[in-house]
């Protein structure tokens, strides 16, 4: 089955919750106050060059808050603009699997508690090397009360990339957690960036081939965003880095849209950085017009996903 709409030619989160949960589902992105192995030294160390201080959750959570603090003040902005939605926490900052599993139990358990009746799920944002089998077995149990999602940063598979950007983590973890995480049925989203140093139109489309392999259910891509107070700043500012172009980027994501298996369902096409943060790319500010800028590509030259996943398995 496919999610596909008259204006979007891909699985879309939006047609997949309606499809699941017959009704409008909004995230409710949290903050744990987590950290991240490749930060504290115990594997890496200041995390991946292009990694803001908040670990990827710039749009989160007020980690001074409670958990149920965090919920009502963005779930009360959310009820203005849809009065009656379903909810699914959405621990997005840092590794969100990365403390002791009494713990982990505590945060997953007060953010259930906060969304109430209206509780669709659970989503939790880690890296491969960031949970443990006792956490997945963990949440092996959760799931079979309320659907779990588990987000695992690969950004490329691209190995030397990954040494590039400090990602410490290799392929073979990727592949390994996931086939943990399925064993317990729990779905897997894959978060890519494109755009990173070095790589080219056959790297986007190797990694497109390597998340084809994987038993996953969803995929997050966006353009690699140069914020300030992290390496990569310092490696756009000595003219290591070229940002895409808005044009570039359609190109690539079309292509990738094109090759992705038809039954992934893609949560993301685009993502943006706090506006004073960013550095580069000022067009990813304007998410609509991005979003739209490939929705025109793909009806003008009557492209979908998949189709060329398709092509190359007959």
């Amino acid at each position: 089955m496919n999610y596909f709409t008259k204006d979007k030619r891909y699985n879309t989160l939006t047609e997949y919750y309606k499809s699941k949960f017959n009704h409008k589902v909004a995230k409710i992105n949290l903050n744990g106050s987590f950290t991240c192995p490749n930060r504290d030294g115990k594997k890496g160390y200041g995390g991946c060059t292009f990694c803001s201080s908040l670990g990827s959750g710039d749009f989160a959570g007020d980690k001074d808050k409670s958990i149920l603090e965090q919920f009502i003040d963005i779930k009360t902005i959310m009820e203005k603009k849809w009065p009656d939605i379903y909810y699914i926490p959405y621990f997005q900052a840092n590794s969100s699997t990365y403390k002791p599993l009494d713990e982990l139990k505590k945060l997953y358990s007060e953010a259930i508690k906060a969304a109430g009746d209206k509780c669709v799920g659970l989503d939790i944002a880690t890296r491969a090397d960031a949970i443990t089998d006792e956490c997945i077995k963990y949440l092996g149990e959760l799931n079979k009360s309320i659907p779990v999602t588990v987000e695992l940063g690969l950004q490329t598979s691209n190995e030397k990339t990954g040494i590039l950007i400090n990602r410490c983590i290799t392929n073979q973890e990727v592949i390994d957690c996931v086939k943990k995480l399925r064993c317990e049925n729990i779905e897997v989203v894959i978060h890519i960036i494109n755009g990173l140093p070095g790589e080219a139109k056959k790297d986007y489309l190797n990694t497109i081939d390597f998340v084809n392999s994987l038993d996953i259910q969803g995929i997050k891509l966006h353009s690699l965003l140069i914020l300030k107070n992290t390496k990569m700043e310092e490696e756009y500012k000595n003219g290591l880095i070229s940002p895409l172009s808005l044009s570039q980027y359609v190109d690539i994501v079309v292509d990738e849209i094109c090759h992705l298996r038809d039954d992934i369902i893609i949560h993301r096409l685009s993502a943006d950085g706090k506006i004073d943060d960013l550095i580069e790319p000022k067009w990813t500010i304007k998410k609509l017009v991005v979003m739209n800028e490939i929705d025109k590509k793909l009806r003008r030259e009557n492209l979908y996903q998949g189709i060329y996943y398709k092509k190359k398995e007959i």
